[in-house]
């Protein structure tokens, strides 16, 4: 692998529950090997992370500092950083006509059900995101321990593919 970051955007429609988890975990678990970045589609104005996604990361012991819902749009201009891998980790998103992505980078759908949908009282919401949060993570880490060959430009769309089929 190249001596930078292989840099990873995630992917959902508002940015506030899934691609924040996998933008965090990835970050803190990524051993220097991976950039994580997140966005949506079309974030709500006024956007912020959903508080539970940001208790569970906090009870984990992962760092919450410098999350924020954005657009898209912020990583489809020149001056973005370039990413390898695009994940898409909600079905809506995965369905939508994506920016034209500078450096054209591998994409996948990693689909997850959304932690913040349903009318459970606090506990059961929150083990919704504790769940998702456990799913995104042990998908990450067969990411991460893949051998370098494996990330390489050429192989990384088939691995994150393959990776999709992963629980």
């Amino acid at each position: 692998m190249a001596e930078r970051p292989l840099n990873v955007l995630f992917l959902c429609t508002h940015n506030s529950a899934r691609s924040i988890l996998a933008e965090a975990v990835l970050n803190h678990i990524g051993k220097g090997r991976f950039k994580a970045y997140s966005a949506g589609s079309s974030p709500r104005d006024n956007q912020q992370p959903n508080p539970l996604g940001l208790q569970v990361l906090q009870n984990a012991g992962i760092s919450t500092e410098g999350l924020r819902s954005k657009s898209w749009d912020e990583f489809a201009v020149s001056e973005a950083p370039h990413m390898d891998l695009v994940i898409t980790v909600c079905n809506n998103a995965a369905g939508e006509v994506c920016p034209y992505w500078p450096g054209q980078p591998a994409t996948a759908h990693w689909g997850y059900a959304d932690p913040s949908e349903g009318d459970g009282d606090e506990a059961n919401k929150l083990e919704a995101f504790r769940q998702t949060l456990h799913a995104i993570h042990r998908r990450l880490e067969l990411l991460i321990n893949l051998p370098a060959d494996k990330l390489a430009r050429a192989m990384v769309q088939q691995t994150a593919r393959e990776l999709a089929g992963r629980p």
